[in-house]
């Protein structure tokens, strides 16, 4: 009996320290969308291409931007994380470092990108979008994965789950692109409708702020 008590307590214990480690690695972030209404985000055009289904912001239409306006203090150093499903033959994007603009594709900052099997554009997702191309496919479409972007001073990484598929140091003399700045600076987030074909789904967009 005490060796089926002892048992149960190892196996408890084992149990909350796995739930314990699972919500360190999530301490100190802010969620930055409720699931449920678009408090806090602003849509530049075409908010027909944008709905909420199941607790995630889904992009489905003609081009459109959905920014981050909640917090009126700039993100330098981040860790941004969210929560992504492509359908099939779906483009988007996560945009950070940039501002709201109300029409266009985003000048400001950069876009981690989404694309599983969007045969148009060889940039798989985790992309730093014209910087930094992922040719390698890594997470199939219909299926959750999470999307992160670390910004610490002059680099840039992106996992896709736990896979680092971009590591990027900004060089010193990087100049603003004209067209597109591409270049480390400060700002907030945006999501990307890209098409009427396209298909993505966003939820548990969460954020911390770095040193």
């Amino acid at each position: 009996m005490k060796h089926a008590v002892y048992c149960l307590a190892v196996i408890c214990t084992a149990v909350l320290g796995v739930a314990l480690g699972a919500d360190s690695k999530e301490e100190g972030f802010v969620q930055l969308f409720d699931g449920k209404s678009f408090d806090g985000w602003k849509i530049n055009e075409r908010p027909e291409s944008w709905s909420i289904v199941d607790g995630a912001f889904v992009a489905k239409g003609d081009r459109s931007h959905l920014f981050y306006v909640a917090d009126e203090k700039p993100f330098v150093n981040f860790e941004l994380r969210v929560d992504v499903k492509t359908e099939p033959k779906s483009n988007g994007g996560i945009y950070f470092h940039t501002k709201f603009q109300p029409e266009g594709w985003p000048k400001y900052g950069f876009e981690a990108q989404v694309n599983n099997s969007y045969t148009s554009d060889p940039q798989k997702t985790g992309s730093l979008y014209a910087v930094v191309p992922v040719k390698e496919k890594n997470v199939d479409d219909d299926v959750w994965y999470t999307e992160t972007i670390i910004v610490k001073g002059k680099n840039v990484t992106i996992k896709i789950n736990d896979k680092v598929v971009v590591n990027y140091d900004e060089p010193a003399d990087k100049k603003a692109g004209e067209d597109f700045t591409r270049k480390i600076d400060q700002g907030t987030f945006a999501l990307q409708a890209h098409d009427p074909g396209s298909r993505v789904h966003f939820k548990n967009i969460r954020v911390k702020r770095l040193d």
